[in-house]
């Protein structure tokens, strides 16, 4: 399937992150859904089925993981879509590590170690499977 196709659902609460997400991901040719919070997202994400998420943790309203939990046991669907976690935490924290062995995340990714041509890189990647 062709990139421009390909719907991409970025979950993030900080605005100009989410505006620069979408921006680039935009201009590589994917069609992008935005949510900034976990409960718009899980909104989004049931309603438009995009092939994968990018996800942030921390996030008013409800955090990732609790909407990456949800999104896992509602049906085939969401327990099978990408889901790519992009966060500030790192995954030392022994609850976080649980939380994503639990849930399966593609890819775990701290923000400060990838630049966003690399979260693209690593979108293209999990797609191509």
């Amino acid at each position: 399937m062709e990139e421009s196709k390909k719907k991409i659902l970025i979950i993030e609460d900080e605005m100009s992150e989410r505006k620069a997400l979408a921006d680039k991901f935009t201009r590589e040719g994917f069609r992008v859904l935005k949510a900034k919070d976990g409960e718009e997202g899980l909104v989004v994400a049931f309603k438009e089925r995009p092939h994968i998420i990018l996800l942030d943790i921390v996030m008013p309203k409800m955090d990732g993981m609790t909407m990456l939990k949800k999104l896992r046991q509602e049906n085939v669907w969401g327990k099978n879509v990408p889901v790519i976690i992009l966060t500030n935490l790192n995954a030392d924290n022994e609850k976080i590590n649980k939380e994503i062995t639990e849930t399966e995340p593609s890819y775990y990714l701290v923000k400060s170690n990838w630049t966003i041509s690399d979260v693209v890189e690593k979108v293209r990647e999990r797609l191509s499977r």
